[in-house]
């Protein structure tokens, strides 16, 4: 119960964390735009994460489940897991570096189960399924894949939709189209904040079910009194109630807190936006999130709407991106599973080294 509790605490915190590490990916544009208030756009993103969070579970599945063999892990696994997942986006963050959480919290639990398991890279499920027929499970079809592809898809939708719009709008007074856009990003944002919500505040819901099914099947759960009963899951099928309540306003509670060096670099200083871009963008990146959530897919929704607002900037001209700041936010995204990785190695050997002392 002691390593419980402190896989829960760790869990909420990375979902606070989460909240406002990940708020600029809802609120930049609306902000960088001026169509909203820092506080006004910062209240609407948390309150489209909190109700998005109860849009299904498809994603806490993925990472509970889908990724790693649970029967090779331990509780320590999954806090060794968070622990490097909260390290590298703390640091990120005072970077001022829009990093993928979702990719540091996978990145933090294929560590820790290898080293869990010695080594044996048979813990992780690399393909599970039928891809063709949208069956597949593993990190090959719904993290490494989806990891190319999706900032792919995110920066070519974004550069369509903002050209077909500039062709329907190319004789419109720029006035017009500023005030009518400035409407419709509101639109954009709310469902930007959705999409996030549905996906985002999924993962850490998965990895709270992974701790309930772990602890039952290693037993830790066998003497707990009546009252605490709701933690025992012998099966992994659903996500508790309590879990989905308690990781929804949590990651409200981030948003609310904002994250205001991430905001600037992605608002501010890679493009200059005007509303039709921020609705260009928003809408890409939210679609493309809804998508991902719906088939289970743990996309990085920082990368999304990263590429979606590079792809709408570029339609104006190349030069018009600032591609320095897009180099050292590409960095930040290939080293992400790799250093997350190693930090889950670690502290899990660690955290292994003091339970037999």
């Amino acid at each position: 119960m002691t390593i419980f509790l402190l896989v829960l605490l760790a869990a909420l915190a990375f979902e606070y964390i989460n909240g406002f590490h990940d708020a600029a990916n809802a609120i930049a544009t609306v902000v960088s735009t001026k169509v909203l208030t820092p506080r006004q756009a910062i209240a609407l993103a948390a309150l489209c994460n909190l109700i998005g969070a109860f849009i299904g579970t498809q994603v806490a599945k993925t990472i509970g489940k889908g990724l790693i063999d649970t029967s090779a892990i331990n509780m320590t696994t999954v806090l060794a897991a968070l622990l490097g997942a909260i390290i590298w986006n703390l640091l990120t963050w005072w970077l001022g570096l829009p990093s993928s959480s979702s990719h540091a919290l996978i990145g933090g639990l294929c560590g820790a189960a290898l080293a869990t398991a010695n080594g044996n890279w048979s813990v992780l499920k690399w393909s599970i399924g039928d891809v063709t027929e949208g069956t597949a499970d593993g990190l090959w079809p719904k993290v490494v894949l989806p990891m190319f592809t999706s900032p792919a898809i995110g920066f070519v939708l974004g550069a369509i939709l903002m050209l077909s719009l500039y062709v329907l709008l190319r004789k419109a007074r720029p006035y017009t189209v500023n005030g009518v856009f400035g409407r419709l990003q509101l639109v954009s944002a709310a469902g930007m904040g959705l999409s996030h919500g549905s996906n985002d505040a999924q993962k850490t819901m998965g990895i709270i079910a992974l701790a309930l099914f772990t602890g039952t099947q290693n037993h830790s759960f066998d003497n707990l009194p009546a009252w605490l009963g709701f933690l025992r899951t012998p099966e992994f099928k659903e996500i508790p109630t309590w879990v989905v309540i308690a990781c929804a306003m949590t990651m409200a509670a981030g948003t609310a807190g904002g994250g205001w060096r991430i905001i600037r670099t992605m608002g501010h200083k890679m493009v200059k936006l005007q509303p039709v871009h921020g609705f260009a963008a928003e809408t890409t990146a939210g679609l493309i999130i809804f998508g991902a959530s719906h088939f289970g897919v743990p996309l990085s929704t920082t990368h999304i709407i990263s590429t979606s607002i590079m792809g709408v900037g570029a339609t104006k001209r190349l030069s018009a991106v600032k591609w320095g700041i897009v180099e050292r936010i590409v960095w930040a995204w290939v080293l992400t599973l790799p250093v997350t990785g190693l930090l889950g190695f670690l502290i899990t050997l660690g955290l292994q080294t003091v339970s037999a002392s």
